[in-house]
């Protein structure tokens, strides 16, 4: 999936090259086809009568931010009752004090649904006017996805709704993707969101995972500017590299209540086998490999993007990183030369929220009062995959 919305996004990269790494620094306008008469407001959008698709370049922006955490959760004393572990013990190492799980009738769905609402209302954007959906995450609620629940849930109507894959990396992947399409002219509105529910697929009698993990979601509402030099994005680098995807996985298991014996499952043996149910395992993870990938490609990755943005760290005004672990975090900041100031870092309320931190974070820092119109925000994710990406985003 990640891999077909990328190449869709990317391939009206050719049509405004010039103005995605550096904003309207160097701006090089190149000549467009007129566009296509727009065809009724009846029809589907993304259905195409033309022939030839004819895009006018637009800008982008961010126009509101929302974030949602389920009502209960685990404080570190909890979780000495179910494993070995104390306070101490699991601040010192990770920064977490507590981590939000769904109960009841929570969802994905749910969660993702609620913050997509604050970021509408902040942007002031019906979601009627919502032209497409990337909802990033690793947990659905459905194997078919959730983006289309979540788009009936907040009655976005008229909108092209699909998952994104890319793990703890999904939401700045999401972003990047997100702005493109805008870019191309033809999407207005675009309602990018990351969410996962990992708990539904955590060991809660292994510490080395149940620790880490906790779940929530943020949102973020991108328009579209008449001019093509007005960018949000000012720079950007993604990367995936799969030899190293053992570190961190929750891979499907055989079949529940079946004997499937390495068999495909209308041909194993046994009764129940070829109506047996599938299943994924807990999240096993490499800790120690995980933790000098972070240490390693972070840095890498936001030099990349600040490097194509034609600045340095010098020009960050905050810097919005993946929330797995404190000491991750302090590392690049470190790296950078930020001090705790210019940091945005929640990891001891909320844990790892996988594609929901950076999002979460971002619109905590928001509604706080610290990122403000006009500031420069880096911002990295990171994880299973392995994949890692950043971001130079203009608020």
């Amino acid at each position: 999936m990640m891999a077909t919305l990328s190449m869709s996004a990317f391939s009206v990269r050719a049509h405004a090259r010039s103005t995605l790494n550096a904003g309207a620094r160097n701006p090089v306008k190149a000549t467009m086809t007129t566009r296509a008469p727009r065809l009724p407001a009846t029809r589907a959008r993304g259905a195409s009568l033309v022939a030839n698709a004819a895009f006018t370049p637009a800008g982008a922006k961010i126009a509101g931010v929302g974030m949602a955490v389920p009502a209960q959760y685990l404080t570190n004393e909890d979780l000495s009752e179910l494993v070995d572990t104390n306070d101490e013990w699991i601040r010192t190492r990770t920064g977490i004090g507590k981590r939000h799980v769904i109960s009841g009738d929570e969802s994905l769905t749910s969660l993702a649904a609620d913050a997509s609402k604050k970021a509408l209302e902040m942007a002031g954007v019906d979601a009627e006017d919502i032209d497409l959906i990337l909802l990033s995450t690793s947990s659905p609620d459905d194997l078919f996805g959730s983006a289309c629940t979540v788009q009936a849930a907040i009655g976005a109507k008229g909108a092209l709704a699909v998952d994104l894959t890319a793990a703890c990396s999904g939401f700045v992947v999401g972003v990047v993707n997100g702005i493109h399409f805008i870019r191309g002219g033809e999407y207005k509105n675009v309602l990018v969101i990351g969410a996962d529910v990992l708990s539904r697929y955590v060991d809660w009698r292994d510490r080395g995972t149940c620790i880490l993990f906790g779940d929530g979601c943020g949102a973020m509402v991108l328009t579209s500017t008449p001019n093509p030099d007005d960018c949000c994005l000012l720079g950007f680098d993604m990367h995936s590299d799969g030899t190293g995807n053992h570190n961190l996985t929750a891979k499907f298991t055989a079949e529940i209540g079946a004997e499937t014996d390495g068999k495909s499952k209308p041909c194993a043996a046994g009764e129940a086998a070829p109506s047996g149910r599938g299943a994924f395992c807990n999240i096993g993870m490499n800790g120690q490999e995980v933790f000098k990938f972070a240490v390693r490609t972070v840095p890498d990755t936001v030099s990349k993007s600040l490097d194509k943005a034609g600045m340095t760290s010098e020009d960050i005004d905050f810097l919005v990183m993946h929330q797995a672990n404190q000491r991750i975090i302090d590392t690049a900041a470190k790296r950078f030369g930020l001090g705790p100031e210019k940091v945005v870092s929640n990891i001891a309320k909320y844990g790892n929220t996988s594609a929901g931190s950076v999002p979460i974070a971002m619109a905590e820092a928001v509604e706080e009062g610290r990122i403000k119109e006009g500031d420069i925000v880096a911002t990295a994710g990171f994880g299973a995959g392995l994949t890692w990406a950043s971001a130079i985003l203009r608020w």
